[in-house]
């Protein structure tokens, strides 16, 4: 009888040991992932340029290409799949856009090796009714002094993400 209750005590004692070490490289994988952070923070991004595509003047509204630039001073390679931001023109604000590749896999999006600069683009549609109508038509007119974007930049490694904010101008 007094065998029995030892070999229960120890099975117990491996079960709660087994849970302990898998914790513990739970908190080594986290810990191993963070390294990364301080170098996708670096990533450094600018709005090079607001371009007008298309306008409909049936629906009011205008495509305009927003280009981000975007460049990686650390030694750490990345991706970027989200950019979210705000788009300001001369100070009023637009509306809000979104650069995404969430939904295409790592090694299919644009990669950023150390000191690799790319240019990201994407499709802002402006509303008419969402500005008042002397800001739409300098916009179409191309009299604006500049645009402003302020948003969230997401970069990845295979083991780490960060979100930075920032706030750049033409």
């Amino acid at each position: 009888m007094m065998n029995v209750i030892e070999l229960g005590l120890q099975n117990k004692m491996v079960v709660y040991g087994a849970i302990v070490g898998m914790f513990a490289l739970m908190g080594v994988i986290v810990w191993y992932a963070s390294l990364d952070n301080p170098e996708l923070e670096q990533v450094e991004i600018k709005l090079s340029n607001v371009e007008i595509l298309d306008v409909n003047k049936i629906e009011n509204t205008a495509k305009l290409q927003v280009t981000f630039l975007v460049k990686n001073p650390s030694e750490k390679t990345f991706t970027v799949p989200l950019i979210g931001y705000k788009l300001f023109a001369d100070g009023q604000l637009l509306g809000s856009g979104q650069y995404s590749t969430e939904d295409v896999s790592m090694p299919g999006r644009a990669v950023f090796y150390s000191e690799a600069e790319i240019p990201l683009k994407n499709i802002f549609v402006l509303n008419k009714s969402n500005v008042n109508s002397e800001t739409y038509q300098a916009i179409l007119d191309g009299n604006i002094t500049s645009f402003t974007a302020e948003g969230v930049i997401t970069t990845e490694t295979s083991w780490s993400m960060i979100e930075k904010e920032f706030k750049t101008s033409t």
